[in-house]
């Protein structure tokens, strides 16, 4: 079987099409790999989010226990300062 040019240029041709199709078809599969990995980053970004909203009300919350503890040694100081009382009886 002798090979004519319009046969080489069809068998070039196809090998071009076979090529692109493949290309074709890894870009796809590339396209739903980023896409889970794109998914993957948006709920990890939506958790850190959600302990650094966690992490600053727990924050808040040691302040203000804080503010309570000061009170409160103050109060205690005041206290321990005070002259002591005479017991009646």
């Amino acid at each position: 079987m002798f090979l004519t040019k319009q046969h080489v240029v069809m068998a070039r041709t196809l090998g071009v099409a076979i090529v692109a199709t493949v290309g074709l078809a890894a870009c796809a599969t590339y396209d739903e790999e980023f896409a889970g990995i794109n998914s993957r980053l948006d709920q990890l970004d939506t958790k850190v989010q959600n302990a650094a909203q966690s992490a600053e009300a727990a924050n808040q919350s040691a302040q203000q226990a804080n503010r309570r503890l000061d009170q409160v040694e103050s109060r205690v100081q005041q206290l321990e300062t005070a002259p002591r009382r005479v017991p009646r009886g």
